[in-house]
Order: C-alpha cells, then structure tokens, then sequence
C-alpha cells in the first residue's frame, strides 16, 4: 500500500495548474448514458473515481476511450459512446466503492425507462441516503421498489412524464439525478430548491450542448421541457474549485505564493473571501488567481453551507491551515455530521483542536510536528497533507487510495512548487 512521506517547512513558490474537477467529472459522465451518440469530455482529471465510473460505464454496455492524451500530461479526452445499453443495473459491488455510482439513477430511467441501482449505504464522514433521489424521481413519473439492497426504478410506458419536483431540502446529488431524468421526459418539469452549485451550472451547460431545453441554470429554480432525443457533443470540464482552494491553503500554511492557473474565481468566492479574512493576500489574474500570505494567519469563525456558501469540501483544509493561526478560529460543519475524523490525527502532529458536536474550536500553535498520520476520507487527507507541509521533520501520511480519488498527481504538482514530497510503495 502507497504512503506520502513529506519533509515539511519548505516555502512554496510558482505556477501550479488546476485540474478539471472530480465533482464535475463524474456528473457528466452519465450524461453519456442520454445519447446514442458519442459524448466527448475534455480535460477530464486522472482519478480513480473516473476510472471506477467508466468502469461502471462500461458495465451498462458503453464504450470509453481515451484520446489525445500523453502519460504526462495533466488531464485526459474521453469520448464515452452508449449506442446501446446492454445492463441496467448498477450493482453492489460498485456502488459500495463510489457513491457517485447512484448518479446513473436518473439517465438510465430517462433512456431507458428502467433502472436497478444498489443502495450505497453510509460513508467515513456521515449517513448520506437517497430519499430525496427517489422522491425526484417519483415525482417525475417514476414507479419506485425496494428489495435485497437494491432500487428498482421503472417509468411506466417506458418513458418519464414529468413533474414538479420541490426539494425540502438543498441536496446537490438529487438535484443533479432529477435534471438528467427530466430532459428526456414526455412533458416539462420544474425542480425547486434546486442546488446551485457550479458543478450544477456545469452539468446544465453540457446537457443544452446535448440538444436539451433548461431554463434558470444556476438558480434554485430550474425549468426543463423534455426532449425526444439528445445528442452528441464535445464538452470540457470545469476547473476543480476544490483542488484550488486546497493548494491556496497550501500557499497559505508554509507562507508562500502559488499563481493558480486555469482556476475561476467567480467558483470560489466563499473560499476566497475566508482566505481574505485570514490575513491571505488574493489576486484574480486573466487565467488565474495568485495566492500569498507573509505575514502570518489572523483567526476566523466558518460555517459550511450550500453554495455560494463555504463548500464542506474545504473545512478540513482550512482546519489544517488556521491550526497555525494566531488566536483562536470557530468552524462550525452543517452538511455532513460526522466530518471531524481528521481531528486526532492534526492533533498527533501538535494541532490544538477541541470539537463540540459539529463545531470545532481551533486554538493556533506556534509549531506542528511530522508524525505518522491516517488518513479517513479524500479532504481529510488533504488536510494532512497540508499540516505535514509546515511541520517540523517528516510526516508520513498512510490510505493515499483516499487522495488518489480527488487530487490528480498531488506530490508531482507540489514538487513542481517546492514541496519536499514523494510517494512511496510498501510493496
């Protein structure tokens, strides 16, 4: 198994570029599963949860090919093509390894009027179901069954009809399911309280560059006239807001400066501000946004919350960050309730952190210190990568397979930068 050993205390400097997001990724994906035609995304990032959903891709009787692309180049070209669907279901085996799997849910009863997806059950960092999923979908028209693990999802004359779909809460996953479902249905639909995420924004774009009908991208009120058919298209992904929030904090933590290329700041505004607030300087370039901080962390109270909120994927990171902060800073985690795994392990390298049910007090430390750390889930990890960047000695972070899925060739891009940094094999 891979471990990250990191010598901390090196300043980073330079141009990092910013990889095509894994969010993104991986809900345009089953836009494939929409077309006969081919569906051809740029700038897709080398992930293992990209090569676990064209596995998964592959399963349902699409063909995935990899295009244009050297070994050593960030990002690849994918031209998925689902001329005809061989399997319906998405099984347990998957499904258990990558909860994105259930986003195949909504194309595979828009395309095909059935679907048998296995439950996924709960994840490292708290309970996430599907109820509001399958509500979306039955109330786009959708017949819903429960048995053996599994939801059977059929449309009845083999076509959705439509609907209304009313969210009681934000949910970025349903909403993204309930709009793959709705464009290829009979009438229209409305889905309210939708998730405004960019990712959202991202995965409505690819779908009119598919032939569909959607009006109100990017607010909480999305309207969709079905169509009878989509189209192929070739379409690049985003920039991942997430990696770039992370390598800003990485600037951040060891004093430094990094130019962030390709990033969009109007994707990241929570996270800058938060930076802004922490005594960070940010600049937004023409293609990037640079990144420094010289004269140390001021303290600062987040809350997560539903963009344009602060993204819960960057509480970790900034946890990491603050704890060499001066003062004491306040986070407070409303998404998910279980986010807080990484706490003991920034505590074995000297973080002074004390969590409260979903708020976490973290009382800045003049120094960490290298030590042997696990990581739990994917922002976990980046939290110790960066807490090993800064720290005194060597800090040796073990279950990288979490990293793997979210950071594409993380110790290249920081070596490039100044980071002493390498990956090491135990066999």
């Amino acid at each position: 198994m891979d471990r990250i050993l990191i010598r901390g205390g090196n300043r980073l400097s330079g141009r990092l570029p910013i990889s095509g997001a894994k969010n993104a990724a991986l809900t345009l994906m089953p836009c494939a599963l929409l077309t006969e035609e081919p569906l051809t995304l740029r700038n897709l990032p080398r992930l293992a949860d990209v090569d676990g959903f064209g596995h998964l891709l592959n399963q349902l009787g699409a063909s995935t090919q990899i295009e244009g692309s050297r070994p050593e180049d960030f990002g690849r070209v994918m031209t998925i093509r689902a001329s005809k669907l061989t399997s319906t279901e998405a099984p347990y085996d998957i499904v258990r390894k990558m909860r994105a799997s259930i986003l195949v849910l909504g194309p595979l009863i828009g395309r095909a009027g059935e679907a048998t997806v296995s439950l996924p059950g709960g994840c490292a960092i708290g309970n996430r179901p599907i109820d509001l999923h399958l509500k979306a979908m039955e109330a786009l028209g959708a017949e819903i069954e429960l048995a053996a693990g599994y939801v059977k999802a059929t449309a009845p004359g083999g076509r959705l009809a439509g609907g209304r779909v009313s969210f009681p809460l934000v949910s970025v996953g349903a909403t993204e399911n309930a709009i793959m479902a709705a464009v290829t249905a009979r009438g229209g639909s409305i889905i309210e309280n939708a998730a405004r995420e960019p990712e959202i924004v991202d995965l409505c774009n690819c779908l009119v560059a598919m032939g569909a009908s959607i009006d109100g991208i990017g607010t909480e009120t999305i309207e969709i006239e079905g169509r009878d058919r989509l189209y192929g298209a070739t379409y690049r992904v985003m920039p991942d807001r997430i990696e770039a929030g992370s390598y800003a904090c990485a600037a951040a933590i060891t004093g430094g400066a990094l130019d962030l290329v390709g990033v969009k700041a109007s994707d990241m505004r929570a996270t800058i501000a938060a930076l802004e607030e922490a005594g960070v300087t940010v600049e937004e370039r023409r293609d990037s946004i640079y990144v420094e901080a010289s004269n140390g962390l001021d303290p600062i109270e987040l809350s997560t919350a539903p963009f344009p909120g602060f993204a819960t994927d960057m509480q970790a990171q900034f946890m990491a960050m603050l704890a060499l902060g001066e003062g004491t800073s306040v986070l407070t985690e409303t998404i998910f309730e279980n986010r807080y795994m990484h706490v003991p392990e920034l505590a074995r390298m000297g973080a002074d952190i004390r969590v409260s049910g979903r708020t976490a007090v973290v009382r800045g430390v003049d120094k960490l210190v290298g030590a042997p750390v696990m990581a739990t889930d994917l922002r976990a990890s980046m939290s110790l990568i960066l807490a090993g960047l800064a720290a005194e000695g060597e800090t040796q972070v073990s279950r990288v397979y979490h990293l793997d899925r979210g950071y594409e060739r993380l110790e290249e891009k920081l070596s490039a930068v100044g980071a002493d940094i390498e990956r090491v094999s135990d066999g």
